[in-house]
């Protein structure tokens, strides 16, 4: 196949078996839905990878061409297009192997629910609409893929629709990520009215020209076009990425059934605003403004959401606040312009996360669907497969030097470091800190759920068994990236020039570079230099806490609990966000519309315009009523006064 169609399978071979699985689902039964399912998501796998593998041996230059014209209005041309490059490629190959895991393993997790059939047919839908998103060559393609990630996975949390809290949770979703997506679609509004095209490589060649442009926005006030463009487009990855204070969703997304937390908020929907970022990086390379306020938003959410994780006690919460934190890592690194980091570290996370996302579930599923690591305790005997994966995704990402995350993170926390950028100094704080946090929940994580005393109930305990091969396997395909993926990728993503093309980076702030130069020997150095670094020490002194309080001494947990009340009460409630949400935000919207209500359609509409109407048909009715007297000399005389009144209006 050349080029074209090989991508035009990629993309809508997933989208064919969701609408045969949605639409016939109870015509091919569930064995047709997965099988279905799986083999397009496979198909586009094999594709992509292949297509990877073309521009890592250099075999092939960037695809761009327009396969559809979708509108034209006056000289805008609007296009359904795909741009593949070694940026989309690395993308294409993380959703696309990711996705065929989880549905692998949706098999196991969803044998016994009703909506078996409808839940492939969902998540094959979203691996489409990602695949739109990142293989976009416009930025209309780029919105449609956008939106439809976020609506499919309003579906997804949403699944289990009799259960309220999953309906809070997918309504709650739908809306933060609307805010985002209202300033994502004011950038590409701007980006329309600067440059007359929604084009990425025309708007790429015209950046020169808006260099100095500027716009008014309140008052007289003038800001930089660029500046205006790139925190819009920002404020809609803080939406999808999930950046605090837009954040608020992806906890709460937990309600949904535990393969769309490894899909949707682990290693795909996601790193959509983080994609979208490095790949408009020509653009944010012309605003220093918008990139300090991208890396001191993924500082605070690298921090703060981290330290959330310590006092959660379901499992799953946990592993949430932890993607939030590395999320927060991946932002920070395209604050400080290490675009390439970022994607490296959106690729290893994928792997990690995923992995310990599905791990969770396979937990899960052993504890009768318990969810709380208070109940759990021992289950490393029971779960071998489970707890080796565990293990390997956790030592990922908490950064143990050698696996995946340890090479991805060291480097975000390098590039910081070296980073000269307003603000820089305190990204650097925070993300080095948030080491310290990310190892103490990490390991807190696997001591009450694999190590200690068993604490679940003799019913859950006589039942106790490792998962089915559909979901182990894809643990130990998961788990074997998460060791070997950061020694293969460093050297091409950061120093070589794999990405070069797909991302520009201004000279002057290039600290990628700057590291290359003179810290970066070789993979093998690298880890063993980590071993000196403070980001090591401050892990391994999580992984010591970690240890003593909840291997060694359990008990103090609740005595440092105790002690730290206020400190706890606040990250218990996760800062006040959801409370302010839910009172000023949908409360004021609630008090809002009961005003409106009130005053506008009971009072204004009801009131004055459809009942005060009536009034007036009745008032004016009784009037000309009583003239209705019968009396032919009544008539008559009203018609003289008439024809009396009409001559002397024509006459004067």
């Amino acid at each position: 196949m050349d080029m074209k169609t090989n991508l035009m399978v990629i993309a809508f071979a997933p989208l064919m078996a969701a609408a045969v699985a949605g639409l016939f689902g109870r015509k091919i039964g569930r064995i047709g839905a997965h099988t279905l399912t799986i083999l397009a998501v496979t198909i586009s796998c094999i594709l992509s990878i292949k297509t990877l593998l073309l521009f890592v041996n250099g075999e092939v230059s960037a695809f761009n061409e327009n396969i559809y014209t979708w509108m034209m209005t006056g000289d805008l041309s609007l296009h359904v297009g795909f741009m593949v490059d070694s940026l989309t490629a690395t993308m294409m190959t993380v959703v696309t192997f990711v996705s065929l895991m989880v549905h692998i393993y949706t098999i196991g997790y969803m044998k016994d629910d009703l909506g078996y059939q409808r839940f492939f047919s969902y998540i094959s839908l979203f691996t489409f609409a990602m695949l739109m998103l990142v293989m976009s060559n416009n930025f209309m393609q780029l919105f449609f893929g956008w939106e439809a990630v976020g609506l499919v996975s309003y579906l997804l949390i949403g699944f289990w629709y009799k259960k309220e809290t999953a309906i809070f949770a997918n309504m709650k979703a739908f809306l933060v990520n609307r805010v985002g997506d209202f300033g994502f679609l004011l950038g590409i509004g701007a980006i329309l009215m600067t440059f007359g095209t929604l084009d990425y490589v025309e708007v790429f060649n015209a950046l020169p020209l808006a260099a100095d442009q500027t716009i008014s926005i309140f008052g007289d006030a003038e800001w930089s076009v660029m500046t205006f463009i790139c925190i819009c487009l920002f404020i809609g990855a803080m939406g999808k990425s999930a950046q605090a204070p837009l954040h608020v969703w992806l906890p709460d997304s937990m309600e949904g059934p535990t393969p769309i937390s490894a899909l949707i908020h682990a290693a795909t929907m996601v790193t959509a605003g983080i994609f979208m970022v490095s790949r408009m990086s020509p653009l944010f390379e012309m605003s220093d403004t918008a990139l300090s306020f991208v890396m001191l938003i993924g500082a605070f959410t690298a921090f703060f959401m981290g330290l959330i994780g310590i006092v959660q006690n379901d499992i799953k919460r946990v592993i949430a606040y932890s993607t939030l934190s590395q999320l927060g890592y991946m932002t920070v690194a395209l604050g400080v312009s290490a675009y390439s980091a970022a994607i490296f570290h959106l690729m290893t996370h994928a792997f990690f996360k995923a992995l310990l996302f599905l791990g969770a579930g396979s937990v899960i599923i052993a504890m009768h669907h318990k969810q709380d690591m208070r109940e759990m305790g021992g289950l490393r005997k029971y779960m071998p497969i489970t707890f080796i994966t565990a293990w390997i995704g956790t030592l990922a990402l908490t950064g143990f030097p050698g696996f995946s995350g340890f090479f991805s993170k060291d480097i975000i926390i390098e590039a910081a470091h070296m980073s000269s950028r307003w603000g820089s100094g305190v990204a650097y704080v925070a993300v080095l800190l948030g080491v310290f946090v990310t190892a103490l929940y990490s390991y807190r994580l696997l001591y009450l759920t694999f190590h200690g005393k068993e604490r679940m109930d003799i019913h859950t305990k006589e039942h106790l068994h490792e998962s089915p091969w559909v979901v182990t396997l894809p643990l130990i395909l998961l788990a074997i990236p998460s060791v070997i993926i950061g020694w293969i990728a460093i050297e091409p993503m950061l120093f070589g020039d794999f990405l070069a093309e797909a991302i520009y980076v201004n000279p002057n702030n290039d600290v990628i570079k700057e590291i290359g130069l003179y810290e970066f020997k070789g993979p093998a150095a690298f880890a063993l230099h980590g071993l000196m670094t403070p980001a090591f020490w401050l892990a391994f002194a999580g992984f010591v806490v970690a240890t003593y309080i909840y291997l060694k001494n359990i008990e103090l947990a609740s005595k440092v609990k105790k002690q730290l009340k206020p400190v706890v009460h606040v990250l218990e409630n996760k800062y006040g966000f959801d409370a302010f949400n839910q009172k000023f935000i949908a409360g004021g919207s609630v008090r809002l519309g009961q005003w409106l209500w009130k005053w506008s359609d009971s009072k204004l509409i009801d009131g004055l315009i459809v009942n005060g109407s009536a009034k007036l048909v009745n008032f004016v009715s009784r009037m000309f009523r009583s003239l209705q007297s019968g009396y032919v000399y009544h008539y008559a005389l009203v018609m003289v006064v008439s024809v009396i009144v009409f001559i002397g209006l024509y006459i004067f």
